[in-house]
């Protein structure tokens, strides 16, 4: 007889509930946090034939991989699927969720979310950490020009000079003003030199990994975009169609249909927002900077003229995603010949 495991999870308690394949409760409990104290109970309170059912969280990468090293098989189960069961309890509580979860586990009700391994989580928080300070850069580049401005400093375009040494040079002639500016400067120059070694640290990762390689022969395809991508899919054989691969990325308008109504709205931006980002941006280079033709551009170009450079930029992401999952799993690089995209 098969076993139903609901684990609810928070930092430092775990609220778990065993039942069986009729829907009765089992056993209900609590324990730390912790693989082996998950896994302890789970062998003794649920036996051999269990399936276990988790939602996404921030721990549920660590305990999902270390509870499969200690021979259990683990669930993903999509939160907003399970917060929409569990909204149907009356009581809301860690122990009646741990149930809720046991039981769209038995009904089946679910859908399953594939956990990165630790080496695309890597990737990911290289990317994630980069953007910070990118975003940091901007805010604090930003507000120095706020307070330039006060005084009548506008820090303009000087060909050739960095955005440091002309606040400097702007700041000569001001001795009142460099107490104020200065500190902020320093902190600015410091954050450039921190996302430098992040990009040589993403062109590393890159250069040794073979498939990233191969899909940066796709135009408009660099460093960033092409590591988020491959590590927000990581496994090509995810998808059965490379289309779908723009709508978990979240790239397809939503839809909306209901008797007669039937409408499509914006994209749905569910799934990597890094990612589509960066796709996005690989639209904007193959739209404004690449200047050799291509059929892929001359599609994107035809969807400008007729519907306008926004949808095109997007229609042109949405198909960059599809593209480099058909080369990932072909293992062919682009070819820019007409009939190749």
């Amino acid at each position: 007889m098969t076993n139903f495991v609901g684990l609810d999870v928070s930092q430092k308690i775990t609220s778990i509930c065993v039942v069986d394949d009729a829907g009765r409760r089992v056993w209900r409990g609590q324990c730390a946090s912790r693989p082996d104290d998950i896994e302890r109970i789970v062998r003794k309170q649920a036996g051999r034939d269990v399936r276990i059912g988790i939602e996404t969280g921030p721990m549920t990468p660590w305990l999902v991989h270390e509870l499969r090293r200690f021979g259990l098989d683990p669930i993903c189960l999509d939160a907003r699927h399970a917060r929409a069961a569990l909204s149907l309890q009356l009581n809301k509580t860690d122990a009646n969720d741990a149930e809720g979860l046991a039981h769209i586990m038995r009904t089946g009700w679910y859908r399953s979310v594939h956990v990165k391994s630790y080496v695309a989580h890597r990737a990911r928080a290289l990317l994630g950490a980069r953007a910070q300070l990118v975003g940091m850069i901007t805010r604090l580049s930003n507000h120095i020009r706020g307070v330039l401005k006060i005084f009548g400093l506008l820090p303009g375009g000087m060909r050739g000079l960095s955005f440091a040494t002309r606040v400097e040079a702007l700041l000569a002639d001001r001795p009142d003003v460099i107490p104020i500016v200065s500190p902020m400067l320093a902190a600015w120059r410091q954050l450039r030199a921190q996302v430098t070694s992040f990009d040589k640290a993403v062109h590393a990762m890159v250069k040794n990994n073979p498939d990233c390689r191969l899909l940066m022969t796709v135009p408009g395809i660099g460093t960033l975009s092409v590591l988020a991508y491959v590590s927000a899919v990581e496994d090509p054989e995810r998808f059965r169609r490379s289309r779908s691969v723009g709508a978990h990325l979240g790239l397809t308008p939503r839809q909306y249909q209901s008797g007669e109504v039937d409408r499509s709205g914006r994209i749905s931006r569910c799934g990597d927002g890094l990612t589509r980002t960066l796709l996005y941006e690989a639209a904007v280079v193959i739209l404004c900077r690449v200047k050799r033709s291509s059929p892929l551009k001359d599609w994107a170009l035809a969807i400008a003229k007729r519907s306008g450079a926004g949808k095109a930029r997007i229609a042109l992401a949405r198909k960059l995603s599809t593209i480099l999952h058909s080369i990932w799993r072909s293992g062919v690089p682009f070819r820019w010949a007409e009939g190749s995209v």
